[in-house]
């Protein structure tokens, strides 16, 4: 007897892949200081999320929360221009989806810290909807 699996006939959508920004991965790989990648790039989710992050790790949650909530909306700008519709995968193997991911889980460890645990909840959720592996590697899972 053989065993018969069934895929989902309706697959959801398909995984989002941010474009590439080869300047702000350079100066990232430089060793850029965050505040001067965020002056320079703006647009950067990544950029956001290394300021939110130091700010983390300093103890300043509410700087932190304001650099991470900054990333997380440029993050949401840039998903949406690439096709995202506000679901699906945002996978954390693709390299440009980490400085999204990452201003994400820094938002809900800021939020956290700032006892917005109704915020924390949302983005621990949002992240793993985006990718298991994301939530895991950043904390959140």
């Amino acid at each position: 007897m053989t065993a018969h699996t069934h895929g989902n006939l309706l697959p959801g959508p398909a995984p989002t892949h941010l474009p590439a920004d080869p300047a702000v991965t350079d100066a990232v790989a430089a060793g850029t200081d965050p505040e001067d990648l965020a002056a320079a790039h703006p647009a950067s989710s990544l950029a956001w999320a290394l300021l939110a992050e130091r700010a983390l790790a300093e103890e300043e949650a509410v700087t932190a929360y304001a650099f991470a909530r900054t990333g997380y909306h440029r993050g949401l700008d840039a998903l949406r221009r690439s096709g995202w519709k506000g679901h699906g995968p945002v996978p954390w193997s693709h390299e440009p989806n980490r400085g999204f991911l990452r201003a994400l889980a820094a938002l809900g460890h800021a939020a956290a810290a700032i006892r917005e645990e109704d915020e924390a909840e949302r983005c621990r959720t949002f992240l793993a909807d985006c990718d298991p592996e994301a939530a895991r590697v950043l904390g959140l899972a």
